[in-house]
């Protein structure tokens, strides 16, 4: 069995997550996402709209992933990968570089971003109560 892990915060749950999740879930047999905790995003100086328990309640519900694991530090992921036997570690290409440590465990993959889609601007979208066009496939 082929197992994917990837990490992120997952706020404002949207169809560049829907993206991500399913194209991942193509690399192999098991897709397992790892959900920022509270804590930790604190600790990245970043805020959630929704909390821990309800981002991780979303993204189970995804059909594209298989198990929900927290995030609680940036030194989780070489252990997880072990742990959980994860044969692809894959994340945002915004990260391109900064796990390639990992290689030596697993592949390491950086996917490129849904266009036009990101939490960061669908926030600052709200700010402004302007509603972006549906995306296309």
């Amino acid at each position: 069995m082929k197992t994917i892990l990837t990490y992120g915060t997952f706020d404002l749950f949207h169809v560049g997550h829907i993206r991500l999740f399913k194209r991942l879930s193509q690399l192999g047999d098991q897709l397992i996402v790892g959900v920022s905790t509270d804590e930790f995003n604190t600790l990245k100086n970043k805020s959630a709209y929704f909390c821990y328990q309800e981002r991780r309640e979303i993204v189970e519900s995804c059909k594209y992933v298989d198990m929900v694991i927290p995030e609680s530090n940036w030194q989780q992921k070489r252990g997880d990968i072990i742990r959980l036997q994860a044969d692809i570690f894959a994340i945002g290409d915004d990260w391109l570089g900064k796990f390639d440590d990992l290689s030596d465990i697993c592949k390491v993959m950086y996917l490129k971003r849904t266009k036009e889609i990101s939490t960061t601007d669908i926030k600052k979208s709200l700010a402004v109560a302007s509603r972006p066009q549906c995306l296309s496939a």
